[in-house]
């Protein structure tokens, strides 16, 4: 991006674009539609420029302009709220304009680092959108069965309470909603070619399961945005860092807290599941046990453990095999 003259940073909301060009000084407020993303196309380049966009991932809002720029062959890059913020020093205001500077400065200082985004394909974009959906529905039944727990605390017969009939009927609604997602994105997995490639592969591990698999997929890119397990063993938060200063300070390897939380949380009931069911994760969990590791730094070791088996699985192309079965 170094060969660019101009960085657009645009600041995405739910009804507008707040759009700032970082050398030229100018701002400019847009509509968050098809409209303004063309009004924005023509006050970006007006002048004779190399112009980029540089904006937050911000789910679905700022998908619609991805989706408009790629159609338009625009060179944009989409970047982690977090690393923006982290990056600008201390800011004292906040508002719309304010971020947009933010992220056009953020742009332009590290447009040598910085390399244009892609979009995902249609099926992996289909593959997210499910996956989102099914865990608000979770999210929504969890809910709905705690409330549904302490009411039957409460009463003597819960059979004949309307508010526990309201509920058991919310939940089976619920469950069978989720049942009809997990149902179509198992068809969307499976009838693209490329990624039922894979996701035989990964499967084939024991705890890997339909959920986990398509998150995998998803958050891989398809197992091409990471390199090997360790980037994305960071990308999660399972990798231990180490912390140390001077002579002094010599802190224990640790994760960092900084992650994607929920892709850590299936990672985690994936490792249990395959302590479970897989002896040799079981034996190599009761080893690091034994070895006076903490059970929540074992199941770590686990959750790392069972990443590279995926790594290894696709980059191989041959699905996984549990050698002990085969031991004399």
């Amino acid at each position: 991006m170094k060969n660019y003259q101009e960085v657009i940073g645009i600041d995405v909301s739910k009804n507008k674009l707040d759009a700032y060009a970082y050398n030229r000084c100018s701002h400019h407020e847009f509509s968050n539609d098809v409209k303004g993303y063309k009004a924005l196309l023509k006050w970006a380049n007006g002048k004779d420029q190399k112009v980029f966009f540089c904006f937050e991932n911000t789910g679905h809002y700022s998908l619609k302009l991805a989706l408009y720029l790629s159609s338009k062959k625009q060179v944009y890059v989409q970047e982690n709220p977090v690393v923006i913020k982290r990056s600008s020093g201390m800011i004292r205001e906040k508002n719309d304009v304010v971020d947009a500077m933010m992220i056009a400065r953020y742009g332009w200082l590290h447009r040598e680092e910085l390399s244009a985004s892609e979009l995902k394909d249609n099926e992996l974009l289909e593959v997210g959108r499910l996956l989102a959906l099914r865990d608000q529905l979770v999210r929504s039944r969890t809910g709905l069965k705690n409330t549904l727990s302490e009411l039957k605390k409460l009463l003597s017969s819960s059979s004949t309470d309307t508010c526990c009939k309201t509920l058991v009927g919310s939940i089976s609604h619920l469950t069978s909603q989720i049942n009809k997602i997990e149902k179509q994105l198992k068809t969307v997995v499976k009838t693209s070619e490329r990624l039922s490639q894979n996701y035989k592969l990964i499967t084939s591990l024991k705890g890997v399961g339909l959920i986990v698999g398509a998150q995998l997929l998803y958050h891989t890119n398809n197992f091409e945005r990471f390199d090997n397990w360790r980037q994305f063993s960071s990308y999660c938060g399972t990798a231990p860092f180490g912390h140390s200063s001077g002579s002094s300070i010599h802190k224990k390897r640790k994760c960092h807290p900084m992650g994607d939380r929920q892709m850590k949380s299936l990672l985690s009931m994936a490792a249990c599941t395959a302590i479970q069911y897989d002896s040799e994760l079981r034996q190599y969990y009761k080893k690091k046990r034994e070895e006076g590791k903490l059970k929540m730094i074992a199941l770590n070791n686990v959750r790392n453990k069972l990443l590279s088996r995926v790594f290894a699985v696709v980059k191989r192309g041959t699905p996984y095999v549990e050698l002990q079965k085969f031991a004399a």
